[in-house]
C-alpha cells in the first residue's frame, strides 16, 4: 500500500498538533508539513508535493478558498493534489465557493477521527464526496449563495445526458454514495460507477462534488429536495 502524504493547514498550531497525531497514528498516512496560511500553504504544496492538502477555510492573510484555488491550479500541471476542506458548518458559509475552486470535499472539524482518516484516503484514490449527509445539509443551506458566485453563462451540457445519467445526477446531488443509488435504481454499483462516469466527462467536471453544484447551479437539484 502507498503512503498517502499530507500537507495540514490551519491557523491553530494546537489542532495542527492534533491532526498530526491523529495521521501519524495510520501506517499508510504522513504529514509532510504544516501551515499556518494560505500563502504559506501555496508553496509548501509546490515544494513538498503531498497528496492531500487538509484545508481549513477561514485564516488570516490567504484563506482557504483562495489557496485552494491556487493549489488546484497549479498542481493541474504537475502532481494533481487533491484538497479536502475542514469546515465548523455554522461559520463557513464559503464552503460553496472552496469547491466551486477545485476542493474535492469537506468534513466537520468535530468528526470523529476515524472519518477524518477515511476521508482523507477516499480523496487520495481520487473519490470526492465525503460524509454525504453534510454535503447536503451544507448545500441545502448555502444553495442561495449560488447565484452570486456562478459564472456569467450557466454550465453547459445538461441535453448532453442520458435520462438514465440524469437521474443518476440527481441522486448524487442528494448526497447518495454509489451504493444508495445502485439500490434506489435496482442496478450494480459498477453500472452506477459508469454513469456516474459518464457524467463528469460529459459535463467536464472534476469530481462529485462539482457534480453536486453543477446540480444546484442548472435547477436539477433545489435546496430542500429529498
Amino acid at each position: 500500500m502507498s503512503t498517502v502524504r499530507v500537507l495540514l493547514v490551519d491557523d491553530q498550531p494546537l489542532l495542527r498538533t492534533g491532526f498530526r497525531l491523529i495521521l501519524e497514528a495510520e501506517g499508510d498516512l504522513a504529514v509532510v508539513g504544516e501551515a499556518g496560511d494560505g500563502a504559506a500553504a501555496v508553496e509548501m504544496t509546490r515544494s513538498l508535493l503531498p497528496d492531500v492538502v487538509l484545508m481549513d477555510i477561514r485564516m488570516p492573510g490567504v484563506d482557504g478558498i483562495e489557496a485552494t484555488r491556487r493549489i488546484i491550479r497549479d498542481g493541474a500541471a504537475s502532481h494533481d493534489p487533491k484538497v479536502l476542506i475542514l469546515t465548523t458548518f455554522d461559520l463557513d458559509e464559503y464552503v460553496i465557493e472552496a469547491v466551486r475552486a477545485g476542493a474535492s470535499g469537506f468534513l466537520l472539524k468535530d468528526s470523529p477521527p476515524e472519518d477524518l482518516v477515511q476521508a482523507i484516503r477516499i480523496v487520495a484514490a481520487g473519490d470526492a464526496i465525503v460524509a454525504p449527509s453534510v454535503t447536503r445539509r451544507l448545500l441545502d443551506k448555502f444553495a442561495t449563495r449560488l447565484p452570486a458566485v456562478r459564472d456569467a453563462s450557466p454550465p453547459p451540457g445538461l441535453d448532453t445526458l442520458t435520462d438514465r445519467e440524469r437521474e443518476v445526477l440527481s441522486h448524487v446531488a442528494r448526497g447518495l454514495s454509489n451504493a444508495e443509488i445502485a439500490k434506489a435504481l435496482v442496478v450494480s454499483e459498477t453500472t452506477v460507477k459508469t454513469h456516474v462516469g459518464n457524467v463528469l466527462a460529459k459535463l467536464g467536471l472534476r469530481d462529485r462534488v462539482q457534480a453536486v453544484v453543477y446540480a444546484y447551479e442548472t435547477g436539477l437539484s433545489r435546496p430542500g429536495q429529498s
